[in-house]
């Protein structure tokens, strides 16, 4: 597998995290996947990249809110996700630890370097809209990504996924390794700050 395999296009849509009887199905194929790359099939890891490639950027750019560095962060997780399938135990879905790899690969990012955030619409323009209504639109998203950028990490991480990536509190405990009170009240503590940052 080759880095080229895991370059991610920029500014992929969102796709929601899987639920019930799809959720179930993508997780047995998941572990056939991983089964085949542990038997040295090295493609296999593909249909991974391609299924998760579009969650995990998504998750990269709410914490650096720059599309490379996204792009950087997403591959980053995934190489980083291919050299650990080894010691992947299937406790949790394969998403989870992934999205935890991804995680803890933004935050180092952060920690050792503070870059400046790119101010970018989070939609398409509606043709019908007004300049000045598209103008306030886009200065609420600024708004918004600046109050979440000075959220404590750890309320930051809890809102990125429960909020934006609609994961279940349970899934979002997972994922940060947290109990489930844990992600409750950091929630609820985000959101707080949230409101003072907005002036709301």
């Amino acid at each position: 597998m080759t880095v080229d395999a895991l370059a991610i296009p920029v500014g992929l849509a969102a796709a929601g995290p899987p639920r019930d009887a799809v959720a179930r199905g993508l997780r047995e194929d998941d572990r056939e996947a991983i089964e085949a790359c542990r038997q040295g099939e090295r493609e296999a890891f593909d249909r991974l990249v391609e299924r998760y490639q579009r969650d995990v950027y998504r998750l990269c750019y709410r914490y650096v809110n720059n599309h490379q560095d996204a792009n950087d962060m997403a591959q980053e997780a995934f190489l980083k996700a291919y050299r650990a399938l080894s010691r992947f135990r299937g406790d949790s879905a394969f998403s989870t630890w992934l999205y935890r790899i991804a995680v803890n690969t933004c935050l180092n990012f952060r920690a050792a370097r503070r870059v400046p955030q790119e101010e970018l619409s989070e939609h398409l323009a509606d043709g019908g809209a007004g300049v000045a209504e598209r103008m306030q639109e886009d200065e609420r998203s600024a708004q918004v990504r600046k109050a979440v950028a000075r959220l404590p990490e750890k309320q930051r991480a809890t809102l990125i996924l429960k909020i934006y990536h609609d994961l279940t509190h349970e899934e979002v405990a997972r994922v940060l390794g947290a109990s489930v009170g844990t992600v409750k009240a950091n929630l609820f503590h985000a959101l707080g700050n949230l409101r003072k940052l907005m002036g709301v």
